[in-house]
């Protein structure tokens, strides 16, 4: 099984609200460390600071990350 075969479907990714890290790598393929490496380097979408501990990001701007990667 290819590791594309196992990211969940775009219809499984909600059109709004709030995803932690967690939720956002089921979406995006790569490492929790890329991930970050990523968000400092603007390539991915800027997180928003819930609290000390909670950082999420929006699912529009997680959708349309996606969207502008196939396309």
């Amino acid at each position: 099984m290819s590791k594309d075969s196992r990211i969940p479907e775009m219809q499984n990714l909600p059109q709004t609200g709030l995803l932690r890290v967690r939720q956002v790598l089921k979406f995006i393929p790569v490492s929790r460390s890329n991930w970050w490496a990523g968000v400092r380097a603007g390539r991915y979408p800027q997180p928003i600071k819930l609290s000390e501990r909670v950082t999420v990001w929006r699912a529009s701007d997680i959708r349309a990350l996606i969207e502008e990667s196939h396309s």
